[in-house]
């Protein structure tokens, strides 16, 4: 993430914080990026210097018309200064003082196969009383991991992966031979 998207992001969540919208500017932000994401071919005429301004900022007053008008003019100053390249770390950076502010943390959990309601309500219960914030889990599934899961936690990796373990005895072999 940029400083021009922590600087954008973290002004828009300041605005937000002010009137009581930081909930549902969040949402709208979300749903802004995702749009975007799901249609690149929008964001690059959005970021088009051929395309005239004031008819880009048209094209989003008119696919955003109903969310706040806080998010539209957000976007509408990022298509104005040619920053629409920098939606996903504004959107990011708006996150993380929500989370900030509201003591959750994200959480990303990668397993060979997808964890069981069981073992996902464990997973966030023991973390939650170990951090004391509420967790956010997001769930990856990767088979080269074999088995066992890998916690990335608030910059912090925990790796308890079959396939992490294999690598640490690969190494310990290679330094044996050597």
């Amino acid at each position: 993430m940029t400083e021009l998207a922590k600087r954008y992001g973290g002004s828009l969540y300041d605005l937000a914080a002010e009137e009581s919208l930081t909930e549902q500017l969040q949402q709208e932000m979300d749903l802004a990026m995702e749009c975007c994401r799901r249609e690149p071919d929008y964001l690059r005429l959005l970021s088009t210097p051929g395309v005239p301004k004031k008819e880009r900022c048209g094209l989003l007053d008119q696919a955003f018309a109903g969310l706040h008008p806080y998010v539209v003019n957000f976007l509408k100053i990022l298509c104005e200064e040619g920053l629409m390249g920098e939606l996903s770390g504004c959107v990011r950076a708006y996150r993380e003082r929500y989370n900030a502010d509201h003591g959750i943390l994200e959480a990303t959990v990668t397993s060979a196969v997808p964890l069981t309601e069981d073992a996902r309500q464990k997973l966030v219960a023991g973390l939650q009383a170990r951090t004391g914030k509420i967790i956010h889990l997001n769930e990856r599934t990767d088979p080269s991991v074999l088995g066992g899961l890998r916690l990335d936690l608030d910059g912090t990796r925990l790796d308890g992966t079959v396939q992490r373990r294999l690598e640490l005895l690969r190494d310990e072999i290679a330094n044996v031979v050597l």
